[in-house]
């Protein structure tokens, strides 16, 4: 090449064939052009076939791929500093040797560049194979994104495009000492420095695959290398920003990925020694970072494990952690118009932690009550003409539970309360009329409290769904009983003599109960009633169509046709 290219992409190369087949070739075909783009990959002691793939590749294309060999260094940093000393790019982008980009990310970052001025230009990123990657950032376009005031923070991978001369003024090279996470301390850096970040979210960019045997490098190293790691990337982060908000929006992400992480499911089944030496690593990063704003701005499942951690509760920490994935979200404690969730080491004085360290805020609440409300017992009670419907539903709540109470709700609940199955309802939210009777009492085990609720049947023809509804820390929220695989009462019959009523219990297909109610014999006035309104209904709708035909033919041009006569006078 004679004149630089705009783009340098770098790739660091370990056994990763046959995905470093598809990465390559999504980078010679990218639609920047091969003129305007050099790739540098270098081979990191592979011992399968990607060694002389890459040769393969730069035979090929010998006027835009380098390829460099070295024997294993044990990560990606160092390979990935040997590229970045002898790329020439404008702009340097990474991505991993078993990933592949979209045809047009290489030319709209680079543009998105050129026009904002942007020294990091984040493109949309996408897991592939059951890879999880945080999607928060992308909800749109922006030319000009905040370190501090957004998701950027929750996508600290080196896969970004980086102004070369920002990278080469501040000397940004990667810690080659650290297993994992190698990319972060180069990428904070990175959008430290930079005068301005941009986000391309409206075109799919990367594509991060993870292989089929995870065999990805974060994915294989043990517990203390990653804690380790996370240290003294927070340590670095902590050396770049001073003490403050700012800071914390950085951290928080160390909290509640790397170090959560630490405390995951298998944490009650890991050595004693090496349990302690965790909660050890923890404690001390909690000590200087984790203030009330980062402990507050949390999710009250990894609160409670950090803090849990931080006060050496090593038993503690197992038991809320086996409690959880054995049996749900713990119970919550309604106190004082808040709530706690009642995770081991709630209130003990041993441990000392602070309520606030337990307490639920916003979203994670409609998914808790949901998953512990659990219908125990479904019937029907029938007295002469009058049927009622009874039921009784363990909700998992305790202390000021009185407002709890149950009703049958017409419309459907919203879409947007399917995934966490329960909503919480905005304040000028109109309930179903109460109707029966609710009886509140203490589960068998403590842990939970039962509603016993008699439901008297109207003589309506109606599908209604049961719904709990509960007052939680100041909000009010709708919880549609599950009935899924449970035994449901027979469909009853009742009513007056000569106008009987059919009243079913039915599981509809969201796994909700709803109670269906419909006249059995409908008088054949009320018959011929809807015939007419179905039919009066056809002909509004024919006549419509008719009148927009009408309409669309009397707007047609004439064309060049002339009129045939005059108009006499």
């Amino acid at each position: 090449m004679s004149a630089a290219p705009d783009v340098s992409v770098i790739v660091a190369v370990y056994n990763t064939m046959p995905y470093l087949t598809e990465c390559l070739n999504s980078l010679v075909g990218q639609s920047i052009g091969r003129e305007r783009l050099e790739i540098v990959a270098v081979d990191d002691g592979s011992t399968d076939d990607s060694g002389p793939e890459l040769d393969r590749f730069a035979a090929l294309y010998p006027d835009t791929v380098k390829v460099l060999h070295q024997p294993n260094s044990g990560g990606p940093a160092a390979p990935s500093n040997r590229a970045l000393d002898v790329a020439t790019g404008r702009y340097v982008y990474f991505i991993g040797s078993d990933d592949y980009l979209g045809e047009e990310a290489l030319e709209r970052m680079v543009d998105c560049a050129d026009q904002h001025g942007s020294d990091v230009v984040v493109g949309k990123m996408v897991g592939t194979n059951g890879r999880y990657v945080h999607q928060a950032l992308y909800k749109q376009n922006d030319p000009d994104v905040s370190l501090y005031h957004s998701a950027l923070p929750f996508t600290l991978a080196n896969t970004k495009l980086f102004r070369r001369d920002l990278v080469e003024k501040y000397k940004l090279r990667f810690p080659e000492h650290l297993p994992v996470g190698s990319d972060q301390p180069f990428t904070i850096e990175a959008c430290v420095r930079a005068k301005k970040i941009s986000v391309v979210a409206d075109y799919t960019c990367y594509y991060a695959v993870k292989r089929g045997d995870a065999s990805n490098i974060t994915y294989r190293a043990d517990h203390l290398a990653r804690l380790r790691a996370a240290a003294e990337i927070m340590d670095f982060t902590a050396g770049l920003v001073e003490a403050g908000p700012e800071r914390d929006a950085l951290l928080r992400r160390h909290f509640t990925w790397e170090l959560a992480k630490l405390v995951q499911d298998d944490f009650p089944g890991l050595d004693r020694e090496l349990q302690r030496q965790i909660c050890a690593g923890i404690a001390r990063l909690a000590d200087v970072y984790f203030t009330d704003g980062i402990r507050d701005a949390m999710d009250v499942k990894r609160r409670v494990r950090i803090a849990l951690a931080r006060a050496g509760a090593i038993d503690e920490l197992a038991e809320a952690i086996s409690s959880e994935k054995e049996h749900g979200a713990p119970p919550f404690v309604l106190e004082g118009g808040r709530a706690y969730a009642r995770y081991a080491g709630f209130r003990d004085p041993r441990i000392g932690l602070a309520d606030r360290v337990y307490e639920l805020v916003g979203e994670s609440v409609p998914g808790r009550l949901a998953q512990g409300t659990e219908l125990l017992a479904s019937a029907w009670e029938q007295q002469g003409e009058a049927l009622t419907y009874t039921l009784s539903v363990r909700v998992p709540v305790l202390g000021d539970v009185d407002g709890a109470v149950l009703r049958l709700a017409d419309k459907a609940m919203p879409k947007s309360a399917d995934k966490p199955g329960a909503r919480r309802l905005k304040a000028d939210h109109v309930l179903p009329a109460p109707v029966g009777e609710v009886t509140l009492e203490p589960s068998e085990d403590g842990a939970a409290t039962v509603l016993h609720a008699r439901v008297p049947l109207a003589y309506v023809t109606a599908k209604r769904g049961v719904r709990v509804y509960l007052d939680v820390a100041g909000s009010t929220y709708e919880i549609p009983v599950r009935g899924k695989d449970l035994p449901m009462p027979l469909a009853r019959q009742w009513g007056r003599e000569g106008d009987p009523y059919r009243a079913s219990a039915v599981v509809n297909d969201k796994g909700r109960v709803v109670i269906d109610t419909a006249q059995m014999y409908p008088p054949k006035i009320t018959v011929l009633r809807r015939g007419l309104e179905r039919l009066v209904r056809k002909l509004k709708s024919g006549a419509g169509r008719l009148k927009r035909a009408l309409g669309a033919k009397k707007s047609k041009p004439n064309g060049s046709k002339k009129p045939t006569g005059s108009k006499r006078k």
